[in-house]
């Protein structure tokens, strides 16, 4: 788990700072932003009314200043929450440190900002420099979204992952057969390095990724707030307390939701009697005709994992090419296989595995070898 996050965040730093906080070496310190960043999420899984009443609470009555509630937090004697400060001072200052070279550099030269400097958030602040007034966004916005690409990439890619090849280490026949395509693709193109069209053209290394990601999907439920009264149609007719059949269901505006995403992505009526277990080939076939006619809302392959709609996952082609690149490139050099230990999934959040329930960061020990 540790490697693959490593891995996960330096792509990150990379592609949307153009900068590097891990050079993925053994001797090697690590840096305290990817060590906020990691403890993030299992340290924000203890603070669920917080984070689900609370605070919205709080930004919907304009209840205080933030200078108040900083005072507040700062005298409360609940150590998951000082924990949390103290995560989200560290990235912050590190954003702020981001963003204020890439605006210096835009400063001091901006006739070759934009040929020096192509990751998304030099692309983002240089954009914005050119925007109207009303269109521009401010700066503590474009600074959050530093923190919202590095936690949003990360943790949801390195929790597929660890999820792929800990499957592939139980399933050693599907290793077997992936690692034959992968071999056979590299042998066809005569190249070790991996593109886009040939990772695109790989049908059993996608197929792997589609199935891991419908059958366990990094964040498994969300919640959205409706904007306004609406009706939500059923896809069959539910009977309530007092006896009566309904099809549809008013929701007011306010309301929050809770929207399962592994619910669709496992209906026994869309994808058939097998749909809780996990097998690749179902992607070699084309989909079940219920599921073509149910038309699901997402944004890849009938699935939910990555939402649908405006708030859909615009990283999502970005997720899939990294998790592709990163087996294409292992399972060609090792083997992998499950240890002993037993491994505990915790799906409060981001789907995470650890050998202790108890423990903050996660891990999964697996045992490799060279391939043959």
């Amino acid at each position: 788990m540790t490697w693959l996050a490593r891995t996960a965040f330096e792509i990150v730093a990379q592609s949307g700072f153009g900068t590097s906080f891990d050079p993925i070496s053994e001797d090697y310190s690590e840096h305290r932003f990817v060590k906020s960043t990691k403890l993030l999420n299992p340290v924000t899984r203890g603070l669920i009314v917080l984070r689900l009443y609370i605070v919205p609470m709080i930004y919907k009555y304009k209840l205080g200043t933030p200078r108040i509630w900083r005072k507040f937090v700062n005298v409360l004697p609940w150590k998951r929450l000082h924990k949390l400060r103290d995560i989200v001072d560290t990235m912050y200052d590190i954003s702020f440190e981001l963003f204020n070279e890439k605006k210096q550099a835009l400063v001091n030269d901006e006739s070759s900002f934009k040929n020096k400097h192509k990751d998304l958030m030099s692309v983002l602040i240089h954009a914005n420099s050119k925007a109207s007034d009303e269109d521009k966004l401010p700066d503590d916005q474009v600074l959050a979204q530093i923190s919202t690409f590095t936690f949003a990439a990360m943790d949801t890619t390195s929790s597929a992952l660890c999820r792929i090849f800990w499957l592939l280490a139980a399933h050693q026949d599907v290793q077997d057969q992936l690692r034959a395509e992968i071999r056979e693709v590299k042998k066809e193109s005569n190249t070790e390095e991996p593109d886009y069209d040939r990772l695109s053209t790989m049908p059993y290394l996608d197929a792997v990724c589609r199935e891991t990601l419908r059958l366990y999907a990094p964040v498994s439920l969300l919640t959205r707030e409706a904007r306004q009264d609406a009706v939500l149609p059923l896809s069959k007719p539910i009977q309530t307390t007092d006896g009566r059949k309904v099809q549809e269901i008013h929701i007011p505006k306010n309301t929050t939701i809770f929207i399962s995403l592994l619910g669709s992505n496992t209906t026994p009526e869309l994808w058939g009697p097998d749909s809780y277990e996990w097998k690749p080939e179902r992607w070699l076939a084309p989909p079940p005709e219920k599921l073509v006619e149910a038309h699901i809302p997402g944004v890849y392959s009938h699935l939910m994992t990555f939402i649908g709609g405006s708030r859909s996952c615009i990283g999502f082609k970005f997720s899939q090419m990294e998790m592709k690149v990163i087996l294409y490139v292992l399972l060609d050099q090792f083997k992998f296989y499950p240890t002993k230990q037993e491994i505990f999934w915790n799906g409060i959040g981001i789907s995470t595995p650890s050998v202790d329930p108890n423990q903050l960061r996660p891990e999964l020990p697996l045992l490799i070898a060279r391939a043959d």
